[in-house]
């Protein structure tokens, strides 16, 4: 129950707690962030962000999830912002119409090593990257992606199918140096 108090400090505006919550918690965000940004020095900036907005909306942890995954909704939504905001328009395709087939298969050729994935992810559009990450990587489900980046479930769905469309191609290009 150590967590349970240290928050409740924190809710009380105890500094020390929140310097130790932030110690505790503030390298595993940072690579939260460093998954969507790939910049660091601004995903230290949307790092220290998205510490200032938990500790001033830190009465609305109510502790139905722990402090770490409420945290980490933060950080993936201060970066996802981080993104839009880089971006002079953000402009999202009706995908709708599109009839998605499920296809839960994301293994890889053995000789494909994790660092080749993500460097693979990385070079996705950002639109079908944010949410193969959110996905794989970050184990999000459809209706949760699709309330972080304020999307239909289906388009997130379809926009998962074709990043991982994507995906394949670019790993086989890495692969045999071929894109067919």
């Amino acid at each position: 129950m150590f967590q349970i108090d240290l928050v409740e400090r924190c809710k009380a505006n105890d500094r020390k707690a929140q310097l130790k919550l932030y110690r505790q918690y503030c390298d595993g965000m940072y690579y939260v962030a460093k998954r969507f940004i790939n910049d660091p020095d601004d995903a230290e900036d949307v790092l220290q962000e998205s510490f200032i907005k938990a500790f001033q909306k830190i009465d609305q942890f109510k502790g139905e999830v722990t402090f770490g995954a409420w945290l980490k909704r933060i950080v993936i939504n201060k970066s996802i912002d981080f993104l839009k905001s880089k971006k002079e328009r953000f402009q999202e395709l009706n995908e709708n119409s599109v009839h998605i087939v499920e296809d839960e298969d994301w293994s890889v050729d053995d000789g494909i090593s994790i660092d080749e994935v993500k460097e693979a992810i990385s070079q996705l559009s950002e639109k079908y990257r944010l949410v193969v990450q959110l996905y794989l990587m970050e184990g999000f489900d459809h209706s949760e992606i699709s309330e972080i980046l304020n999307l239909t479930e289906t388009t997130s769905r379809t926009r998962l199918l074709r990043g991982k469309g994507h995906l394949k191609e670019l790993l086989k290009e890495k692969r045999y140096g071929t894109g067919s």
